[in-house]
């Protein structure tokens, strides 16, 4: 089969195409003919060794893909250690979910990951109530797209976007944004002030470096960050336990594969409410792109460049 492999860990110029054997399922799994291939800031970190989880030489990056089973069921799924950047691969039957008529490759791509992580943000991280304020960093990008419209069909009070070009602030305002600011400001925090009017109760952060640092001196009284990422490959700095007490700031974390611990099916029941909230008309999946296989490497660029928007898909066919 037609695949992408990784031999040494790097950048974009290690994703190199291969021809491979097919992927053998084993007990408890299902192999999949894959129709389209997400690609996700993991894979980037993943391919030059800088992810939570740790990675072995040689490997076919990808953690989703949606497709057909062989008794013809179309899923989308998670993998478990990759695999998703070829025409086949095998996924284990907990970790596929059917999608419904009417959800496309993209949207059921976009909920898998980008939208279950919005979900659990929100949810289970900051705790979002009605009314509250809520800033979204790289509001643009795959899961802050979701988030804006999440925060706003869960009733969010203000929603405040924040990106990179007029362009990408025009979509945050499309998507249900109350106000969209630029994210290379010099003091976000003076600018997230301003926005709200006043202190902000929840941010949603993935970009690191002094963009979390300033977000946490924007929060008001219990005032909640949730961070889930590091685009900016920046370390915030340090927060000493006593300055949480100034607002009663919560700072927590968030990786989705410890959904999956949690008791009960927490990441199927996000998925299920994802899909029907796009069924309803109330959510939507915002492209940002599609590449041959062949060209996974011009994905990554672009997805480094944080010049992106949305979703990006491979087509294993190409």
């Amino acid at each position: 089969m037609r695949a992408v492999q990784v031999t040494e860990f790097g950048g974009p110029e290690v994703l190199t195409p291969a021809d491979l054997p097919d992927p053998e399922p084993g007990p408890g799994q299902t192999l999949i003919e894959v129709d389209r291939i997400g690609v996700n800031f993991a894979d980037t970190h993943q391919a030059e060794n800088s992810y939570l989880a740790p990675t072995k030489l040689p490997f076919v990056p990808g953690g989703e893909v949606v497709g057909r089973t062989s008794d013809g069921k179309r899923v989308v799924a998670l993998l478990n250690g990759g695999g998703g950047y070829a025409e086949r691969a095998v996924a284990d039957d907990a970790m596929s979910f059917p999608v419904p008529d009417g959800v496309d490759d993209l949207t059921a791509l976009s909920m898998l990951v980008q939208g279950a992580t919005a979900w659990v943000l929100l949810r289970k991280n900051a705790h979002l109530e009605p009314g509250e304020s809520v800033v979204v960093h790289a509001a643009a990008g795959g899961v802050g797209s979701v988030a804006v419209q999440l925060a706003k069909a869960w009733g969010a009070g203000r929603v405040i976007a924040t990106a990179s070009s007029d362009e990408k602030r025009a979509l945050a305002l499309e998507l249900g944004a109350d106000v969209a600011v630029d994210s290379r400001a010099a003091d976000m925090t003076e600018v997230l002030l301003d926005a709200n009017g006043r202190r902000v109760d929840i941010v949603l952060d993935m970009v690191g470096g002094a963009t979390t640092d300033q977000s946490i001196a924007a929060l008001a009284p219990f005032g909640r960050l949730a961070f889930y990422g590091m685009a900016g490959r920046e370390q915030p700095k340090p927060v000493g336990l006593p300055n949480l007490l100034g607002h009663s700031t919560t700072i927590a974390g968030m990786w989705l594969p410890h959904v999956f611990r949690l008791p009960g099916n927490v990441f199927g029941t996000a998925l299920a409410e994802l899909f029907d909230l796009v069924l309803a008309g109330k959510i939507r999946a915002v492209p940002g792109g599609e590449y041959a296989l062949s060209d996974a490497r011009k994905a990554h660029e672009a997805l480094r460049s944080r010049g992106t928007v949305g979703k990006l898909l491979l087509d294993p066919a190409k």
